[in-house]
């Protein structure tokens, strides 16, 4: 009686394993990669249901298009962190602005699904890496931003990610008055 409530309760065997259902936090990296999916899916979500055209118009002074930071979250964000320095996987870095840049003849959802490739390949390494691991590579150019271990560098990626989702927000309010969180009084 006792193991059948425990395995009720808690999903637990007898032997002490444990095991784990989507929506149950059982640990730090679990529940750091929740708050980062979470992100994940309020950047796309604020964009769903846009037109080809509208995903490629800036609205802002600063000239960045929906499109376009998708772009930068998929190289500099996903693939920077997750591929480069937690791994160690050689990549290309972009210089300057250029990967809030979307050639005119690659199609939104190749840049779309550039970025959910990005989360996908950075989800397969999180699961793979220890919580504490320092990264395998860290830029040069980094000279007062010491390197990290995994832990801060979800946690950094969470606010880069929350932020922009922010700015996706207000740039889907500005194109058609879309909004993706909707509070009521």
């Amino acid at each position: 009686m006792l193991v059948s409530l425990v395995k009720h309760f808690f999903d637990c065997y007898p032997d002490s394993l444990c095991v784990r259902h989507p929506g149950i936090v059982n640990d730090e990296k679990d529940a750091l990669l929740a708050a980062l999916n979470a992100q994940r899916e309020h950047l796309l979500g604020a964009l769903d249901g846009l037109a080809e055209e509208d995903l490629r118009r800036p609205v802002l002074p600063s000239a960045w298009t929906p499109l376009g930071m998708i772009r930068h979250l998929a190289l500099e964000v996903e693939q920077f962190w997750f591929r480069g320095a937690v791994a160690g996987e050689p990549i290309t870095l972009t210089s300057g602005d250029e990967a809030w840049q979307v050639p005119a003849d690659a199609p939104a959802a190749a840049i779309l699904e550039l970025y959910r490739g990005e989360v996908a390949k950075a989800d397969e390494i999180i699961a793979a890496t220890a919580i504490d691991a320092m990264p395998r590579w860290w830029p040069d150019f980094f000279e007062n931003f010491p390197p990290r271990p995994l832990r801060k560098t979800i946690l950094h990626v969470i606010t880069e990610t929350a932020t922009h989702a922010g700015h996706m927000d207000a740039a889907r309010e500005l194109i058609d008055g879309g909004q993706w969180i909707v509070l009521t009084r």
